[in-house]
């Protein structure tokens, strides 16, 4: 008669492991960088793997042309394709970690 404890067990451990990866994964996204621009080059954001922004440069140039309005499309635009291109980074890492698998919450 097989222990069915023990089948409890090793996925206790199992869960575990994966606890462990997710959290040495997470520190690892950290370090992972993105770069997305809008305006030309006008404004570039920075982006870690953690969707934390980083920097955000902004040419002098646009600030000449004393446009708030457009400034702040354009800062928006650059944070938010930076922002989608840091998920599809830890969405890669994570499908990586999962084998494909969708699990909610993970990140």
């Amino acid at each position: 008669m097989s222990n069915p404890f023990g089948n409890m067990g090793n996925m206790l451990k199992q869960a575990q492991q994966l606890q462990s990866q997710m959290k040495k994964m997470q520190e690892e996204l950290e370090h992972k960088t993105v770069e997305a621009s809008s305006g030309g080059g006008m404004v570039t954001v920075k982006v870690n793997g953690r969707q934390e922004v980083l920097s955000v440069i902004i040419d002098p140039e646009i600030i000449k042309q004393n446009d708030i309005e457009m400034l702040q499309s354009l800062v928006m635009a650059a944070i938010n394709e930076a922002l989608k291109q840091s998920q599809t980074v830890a969405q890669n890492e994570i499908g990586k970690l999962t084998g494909g698998l969708n699990l909610p919450g993970l990140l």
